[in-house]
């Protein structure tokens, strides 16, 4: 089984749902600007694998970037190909969890039980996605953490209020993921930087509280 990845040690995921390639280095450059590490472009996007691209070349040397969404063996191999080195999945398919680590790429799958949990962690994924967080909450979270290997790196995604962010990483989170919190097509440049600027304070405040 593969150590946990040292690359991944990002607090924030921007997840930038319906991004195109003709916004992607703008935005990316905002959020990071912002202090969001790591990016997600979810492959229900308009030409995702063009702005990953985009976004790999400008900023792979300073953000983790990749895809999200990802449900197939040949997704992983085309996000490769474009130059993402994230998979971020909604589920715990084990052939995308195999080839994503066939090719050393940082793999997220999501889950919501502890029997999801566990699989992909013995497929070899030591990170992975809470989803839909909002639906299950920091209680969850917790109990699955008395179950989970220490080493497992849970990251709660969808619906997460920014409020719940201190009770989140009481619970054992170990980051967030962002979506339309962060990023909706409707928004513009100053709107996102108000919310990465917003969404990073507050989840560096809440990690540096004892």
């Amino acid at each position: 089984m593969r150590a946990a990845p040292d690359s991944l040690r990002p607090t924030v995921i921007g997840i930038l749902r319906g991004i195109t390639p003709e916004r992607v280095a703008a935005t990316a450059e905002t959020l990071l600007a912002a202090g969001i590490q790591a990016i997600e472009i979810p492959l229900n996007s308009p030409d995702p694998f063009r702005s990953i691209e985009l976004l790999a070349r400008s900023f792979g040397d300073r953000c983790l970037c990749g895809a999200g969404t990802v449900l197939t063996p040949d997704d992983v191999r085309r996000v490769h190909d474009s130059g993402g080195r994230l998979v971020v999945s909604p589920d715990t398919e084990p052939e995308v969890i195999s080839a994503s680590l066939a090719l050393n790429m940082t793999v997220m799958p999501g889950f919501a039980s502890a029997t999801e949990a566990l699989a992909a962690f013995r497929r070899g994924a030591h990170l992975l996605k809470l989803y839909p967080a909002g639906t299950y909450g920091p209680r969850h979270l917790q109990a699955l953490r008395a179950v989970l290997p220490p080493d497992v790196r849970v990251y709660p995604v969808g619906n997460i209020a920014i409020e719940q962010v201190p009770e989140w990483l009481a619970a054992g989170a170990a980051g967030f993921g962002f979506g339309s919190d962060l990023f909706k097509p409707a928004y513009g440049l100053p709107e996102i930087a108000a919310r990465a600027r917003r969404i990073a304070a507050a989840v560096e405040r809440a990690m540096q509280k004892p």
